[in-house]
């Protein structure tokens, strides 16, 4: 995709979505339950749109609410559900809908306390922090589109476990959210808007939060060192957790954004000329790169701070890059995780991960693209580090229980802050060091058209179906559709050599499939590698053996 003149630049007044519009199309535009696109579809992050669509209206948030407090009841769920929003516009009436339905249905439905934006990574922390008593168990709601543009909207449900819930969980909510779309709603019980939010209790989700971070994060340590530290919230609801934290422990913090703008009308453009809150992203970062020489460190959020940015003097970080030093890090530096605790990757992260872990001696544990699949052991605590190439991860506390099982931006940033303190180096400098150590690779992910019928069977192939013998000069070692570390299907493709690897994955909302690869033969290789990659997808759709030796 080639890239927008407007890229890393601010971001001009016609490219601001018209928030009045899009609030008005939320009540009144109507899903037509026999378009695919208008259903609910809950993906790796579950149901997302926007209500110019048709894809996110009151109706899919009565329909989704409806099924969760359905499902929960069948499931013997019976405590307080956590429920959270962002700063993106449809988040608010999202909020107001879906308390609506939970007052109606008799669920204890727990909303930030005076208002304020609730990050996801707070709403998992409740939940473990409630369910930890043994009462009835608690699970939750964040109501996000995390870093999509301002003209879109987002419902995840977290069960019990405290993070994204699995499939088996999301494909029921989906089945009967669709049902009662289908049947007009009917099914759907509602109060008032003020009867809702009378039954409602407003809870705390930021002061347990911040008090309990030394569990976690060695806070003295830097303030000790009196690292440097930058923080933009990118417009997003970490901004009062940062407030709180900045108050509370006395850090040389600066937060360099405070607005609040529901156009996101102060953010640079991102690649392809889009608003978009992506913290991996060096042109949607370019207000924060403007300070990097100010600062240490410095951190960007997305909007719902599931996701991490880091930025040191050197610029701004490749994520997997990020994440190999956190884990060489935090594996050496929390000696009271039991040694049988290892570490979590999605198979589209860089294998530079896999020589980390295995110098570390430690399990590496190698799933689809999906948080989901950290959750357990998070959780049960066999998991000290999950992370995605995506730029969100979480990690354990220092007595190797449970932080979040959904992805944290904020102790992200903060781990940044502590490795510049305890090892006088910042994470751009340690990533110097692995590379020294393990030698360079190169990285990258593109987009390549695909109908969805070709999506369709790209979801679905089987090894055998993968003809080519060699990738780029170099004999295929693997051919997978299912992760390695949990034999879950990886809804595509993933081939590797000894000195690199592709994976596609078709795209749940545009007609592309996502190409992700990695060499260590250097740059020239790896676009040889993404060149050759669509010739084997390809084929291997088509059936056609050409080309494939």
């Amino acid at each position: 995709m080639p890239l927008s003149e407007l890229a890393g630049h601010p971001a001009p007044a016609s490219l601001l979505t018209d928030i009045p519009a899009l609030l008005s199309a939320y009540t009144e535009r109507r899903p037509d339950p026999a378009d695919p696109l208008q259903r609910v579809s809950f993906g790796t992050s579950g149901h997302r749109g926007s209500s110019l669509d048709a894809t996110f209206n009151e109706a899919h948030i009565l329909a989704i609410t409806q099924a969760v407090c359905e499902y929960r009841a069948a499931a013997g769920i019976r405590g307080p559900l956590y429920i959270g929003a962002d700063t993106h516009a449809l988040s608010a009436p999202a909020l107001d809908t879906a308390l609506r339905v939970l007052a109606a249905n008799g669920v204890q439905a727990r909303r930030s306390l005076g208002g304020d934006f609730t990050p996801t990574p707070l709403v998992s922390f409740a939940i473990l922090e409630h369910n930890k008593a043994g009462e009835a168990e608690a699970d939750g709601v964040v109501i996000t589109p995390s870093h999509n543009p301002p003209r879109d909207g987002g419902f995840k449900y977290n069960p019990p476990s405290g993070g994204p819930a699995d499939t088996d969980v999301t494909g029921s909510v989906q089945r009967r959210a669709n049902e009662l779309l289908e049947a007009g709603l009917d099914g759907v019980k509602t109060v008032t808007l003020s009867e809702a939010l009378a039954h409602a209790e407003e809870w705390d989700f930021i002061t347990p939060y911040v008090q309990a971070l030394p569990e976690i994060i060695d806070l003295e340590a830097i303030r000790s060192a009196g690292v440097n530290i930058g923080v933009d919230p990118l417009g997003g609801s970490s901004l009062p957790v940062w407030q709180k934290i900045q108050r509370v422990y006395g850090l040389k913090l600066s937060i360099v954004n405070e607005v609040i703008d529901p156009a996101f009308g102060f953010m640079s453009v991102d690649h392809d000329g889009k608003i978009r809150m992506d913290c991996s992203s060096p042109y949607a970062m370019a207000g924060l790169l403007a300070h990097r020489d100010r600062f240490d460190v410095a951190i960007g959020n997305d909007p719902d701070a599931d996701r991490h940015g880091i930025v040191t003097a050197s610029g701004l970080m490749n994520p997997n890059h990020y994440l190999a030093v956190c884990i060489d890090y935090l594996f050496q530096h929390r000696p009271a995780w039991p040694q049988g605790v290892g570490v979590g990757k999605t198979l589209v992260s860089s294998s530079l991960i896999d020589k980390v872990t295995a110098r570390l001696g430690r399990r590496l544990i190698e799933v689809p693209v999906g948080f989901k699949y950290f959750v357990e052991g998070l959780h049960g605590g066999t998991l000290g580090f999950g992370g995605e190439e995506s730029a969100g991860a979480s990690f354990l506390r220092h007595d190797g229980t449970a932080w979040s099982t959904d992805k944290d931006g904020i102790i992200l940033g903060l781990l940044a802050a502590e490795i510049t303190a305890r090892t006088g180096q910042t994470p751009s400098q340690r990533f110097e060091a692995l590379s020294a150590e393990f030698g360079a690779s190169a990285y990258s992910r593109a987009d390549a058209p695909a109908s969805r019928e070709q999506k369709a069977k790209l979801s679905k192939l089987s090894p055998e179906q993968v003809k080519a013998t060699v990738l780029a000069g170099d004999p295929i070692t693997a051919r997978l559709t299912r992760a390695p570390g949990n034999d879950q299907p990886i809804g595509g493709l993933k081939v590797s050599t000894d000195v690199a690897w592709f994976a596609a994955r078709p795209s749940g909302t545009e007609d592309i499939y996502k190409i992700y690869a990695e060499s260590w033969k250097g740059e020239a290789h790896l676009q040889e590698v993404m060149r050759e990659a669509q010739d084997v997808v390809t084929a291997a759709l088509t059936g056609d053996t050409a080309g494939t030796s």
